[in-house]
């Protein structure tokens, strides 16, 4: 898979891009076990990303439930067993 972010928001810690191979839109937030640190990304629709890359506050507020596990079954790439937490 290969993660191509196109907007970053640093204050509000998240990112929007496309996997390049499935041409699947996400959002992705940071996040920290005790191994590394890396991404969580969470499929959006292509509506869904248009309105976060113009919205501010809706792509912030996704994020947020990304990082209270509310989207779970977004998740590109399921965590494994030391799933991290978001930083």
């Amino acid at each position: 898979m290969k993660f191509v972010a196109s907007f970053f928001d640093r204050d509000d810690r998240y990112s929007l891009g496309v996997e390049e191979q499935s041409s699947t839109a996400y959002l992705s937030i940071p996040v920290s076990n005790s191994a590394a640190d890396y991404e969580e990304y969470y499929a959006l629709s292509d509506h869904e990303c248009a309105a976060y890359a113009t919205d501010r506050e809706k792509a912030r507020a996704f994020a947020e439930q990304c990082r209270r596990h509310e989207h779970d079954d977004r998740l590109i790439r399921k965590p494994g067993w030391s799933r991290g937490t978001p930083r």
